[in-house]
């Protein structure tokens, strides 16, 4: 489980999903984990590239983030 990461009832993430999700947030800055809404789209392709992964899964994770907050 990730802290904060809410997935719908009867999902789980794969040992493949997590270790990319946890490769994103290990690619952010401390700022950027604090607050996820200065992240634009240059902030968005260094993370891929940081983590070996697409701006795409970026992008799933900081939705996954933005969830967390509303709920």
């Amino acid at each position: 489980m990730l802290p904060g990461v809410k997935l719908p009832p009867g999902a789980a993430l794969s040992e493949q999903e997590l270790r990319r999700t946890e490769a994103i947030i290990q690619s952010m800055t401390r700022q950027e984990r604090n607050r996820p809404q200065i992240i634009d789209g240059s902030r968005r392709k260094r993370i891929a590239r940081g983590s070996g992964t697409t701006v795409q899964d970026v992008n799933r994770v900081l939705r996954q983030s933005s969830r967390r907050k509303r709920c």
